[in-house]
């Protein structure tokens, strides 16, 4: 399992998100995922591939990804078509992640959220041969999608989802090249989520699917107040319903109980543990004051487990 890191800024400030990014290349973590915020105050809602574009050209080496962008918001060939203008711009080093965000988001955009998972595979069923290059006929219940995104310089990313129930599992395993989690511990990973996506994969003959986890990290010798802390920055994530979920189904009462804190030895130690219940890449993200994310990074940069 290799340790990645999640690129985090305070809101109206691109130039630190690009900032964060190069200083993960400088620090030695090989993979920076950014996450598409929502369109709520607060929330600074940096379009995810613009700013991963933007940030390929200052970091030259790291792998990039978006830690999701949401199917929702726009339809799969223009997705197909910024997806493939960003990978060409960094060099081929994007991963897309892609998920289908919650309820009330989707809704606040005047969209429907019913059956999910049915819009997603007809959403997958346009980007992925789009991604390819491929022309697309396609008339579904939910999506129709006539053209072809025709960059035969781009090369297609790798496609991730965020998949915590069966049935976006089974469409991670059989249609896309994994999956990236949040919130999630390594009990629900081990015993369910692992499972289900590889067996998913298997039966579409597709290889082993990464498996991305993300989670908050302290190396802190107050882990108490570390805990504290988390719990207060990400206490709305327990009243999600997806989350609530997971958290549950971990018998834990809210992120804090499943973030990484400790000092360095417990922080390991935690971290083992994610490998070894089968988590192919964690995804990390450094919190705390700046000296603890100093010091956490410092732990955490260049590590295999």
């Amino acid at each position: 399992m290799r340790i990645t890191g999640t690129a985090l800024t305070e809101p109206g400030h691109l130039s630190g998100l690009l900032t964060a990014v190069s200083d993960a290349e400088q620090a030695g973590f090989s993979r920076a995922w950014l996450p598409q915020m929502p369109t709520l105050a607060g929330t600074a809602p940096w379009d995810a591939l613009t700013t991963l574009a933007l940030a390929g050209q200052r970091a030259t080496r790291i792998e990039l990804g978006t830690g999701v962008a949401i199917a929702y918001h726009q339809h799969p060939l223009t997705l197909a078509r910024q997806a493939l203008t960003t990978n060409a711009a960094v060099g081929g080093r994007l991963t897309l992640g892609l998920g289908v965000s919650h309820p009330s988001m989707i809704e606040a955009l005047g969209y429907s959220y019913e059956r999910p998972a049915q819009y997603l595979r007809e959403y997958l069923e346009v980007l992925i041969p789009a991604l390819a290059g491929e022309p697309v006929d396609y008339h579904g219940t939910r999506l129709t999608a006539v053209g072809q995104v025709d960059l035969p310089t781009a090369p297609a990313p790798a496609v991730v989802l965020a998949a915590l129930g069966p049935r976006m599992l089974d469409l991670a395993g059989s249609m896309s090249d994994g999956t990236i989690t949040t919130w999630t511990g390594p009990k629900t990973l081990e015993h369910s989520i692992i499972p289900r996506i590889t067996a998913a994969a298997a039966a579409a003959g597709r290889p082993a699917p990464q498996v991305v986890a993300g989670l908050p990290v302290m190396v802190t010798p107050d882990p108490e107040a570390g805990r504290a802390s988390i719990a207060t920055a990400f206490a709305i994530a327990g009243q999600v319903p997806a989350y609530r979920t997971v958290l549950d189904a971990e018998g834990v009462s809210g992120v804090a109980d499943v973030s990484i804190v400790g000092d360095e030895e417990h922080v390991v130690a935690q971290l083992r543990r994610f490998a070894e219940a089968g988590v192919t890449e964690f995804a990390a993200m450094p919190y705390g004051n700046p000296d603890t994310v100093k010091r956490t990074t410092a732990l955490l940069a260049g590590m295999r487990l």
